[in-house]
């Protein structure tokens, strides 16, 4: 037996809590109303409230029952949206396998062509383990599964060492980047995923500027939140496109036009990693200039406490 797709069955759900409740509790309020207005008795009119207060209730309850289950056909699309996403992604580097895998059964290779293709599996099969390896990551994260270190962290040392994983990143076309860090900032959160975070964010900088590369991070205070900033010069993100870039796999016409290397999860793991962390992430973007903006609690010094002294009698 088979079953309409989960979307579809939560639509049809709230269809029917409309035609079940709101129709009805519609009617019952007409009922009410008249009564309130043209009862001449007592009873008329303390009818004609409580026919009105369950009314309200009745309505009350559809707008709860029909926000709920809109939620539930939301997650539903966005579940099937990320398993159709998945596939995708992941039906490259199968189908690549499963030619190279049919040209070594077929035994007319010569020495030669037998060690490239199996380098080239080899490399398939790392690009295959790689992207397994990232959604999972990315699942943990969304789905609270994965646990944030609580540590003092010095946001110093936290540009530090995202700017040498950067290098470490681009060695084929080594980048400077102006560094700007106000002295005294600390956060509490976990050091690597931070550094992650804004490796993501320099490495999407350096791929889409162009040969003139002006890109910049700033750690600075504002307020009770330290704000750690990416920027660049790059072709900028269009505005059609900006609601959907922290999407799982979606990359824009930049990427696909520059044929730039990536799968489009860089800037979903830059989001739930700011979620776990309880910040806020945004971004100004447009042709020249586009900036991505962090921001994390900063961290309270306990004030001291004065200390005693002992008077002897």
């Amino acid at each position: 037996m088979r079953f309409p797709p989960a979307n579809l069955q939560l639509r049809r759900a709230q269809l029917v809590l409309m035609l079940a409740t709101l129709l009805p509790t519609v009617a019952m309020t007409g009922i009410g109303i008249i009564l309130v207005a043209t009862g001449g008795g007592s009873l008329a009119l303390v009818s004609g409230v409580l026919v009105l207060t369950f009314c309200t209730s009745g309505i009350t309850g559809y707008v709860l029952g029909s926000v709920f289950v809109g939620k539930g056909a939301s997650l539903a699309r966005v579940q099937n949206d990320f398993v159709a996403s998945v596939s995708h992604e992941l039906r490259t580097p199968l189908t690549s396998l499963h030619l190279l895998i049919e040209s070594l059964r077929d035994g007319r290779l010569g020495e030669a062509e037998r060690t490239e293709v199996l380098g080239l599996l080899a490399r398939e099969t790392d690009r295959l383990e790689q992207l397994v390896g990232r959604v999972l990551e990315l699942s943990r994260l969304e789905s609270g599964a994965h646990v944030f270190a609580r540590a003092k962290v010095d946001a110093r040392e936290l540009v530090d060492e995202a700017i040498a994983a950067f290098h470490a990143v681009t060695l084929t076309r080594p980048t400077e980047i102006t560094a700007r860090v106000e002295p005294g900032l600390t956060v509490i959160g976990d050091r690597a995923t931070l550094v992650r975070a804004l490796v993501n964010l320099l490495v999407n900088s350096w791929k889409y500027t162009g040969d003139d590369k002006r890109i910049a991070i700033e750690a600075r205070s504002a307020g009770r939140w330290i704000e750690l900033l990416v920027r660049d010069n790059g072709v900028g993100i269009p505005r059609a496109e900006q609601p959907a870039i922290y999407e799982q796999f979606n990359r824009g016409r930049a990427a696909l036009d520059s044929g730039q290397p990536g799968v489009g999860l860089g800037l979903a793991f830059v989001r739930s990693i700011v979620r776990g962390h309880r910040g806020k992430l945004d971004f100004e973007s447009q042709p020249g200039a586009t900036l991505f903006r962090i921001r994390l609690r900063r961290r309270r010094e306990r004030a001291r406490a004065p200390a005693r002294t002992e008077v002897t009698a």
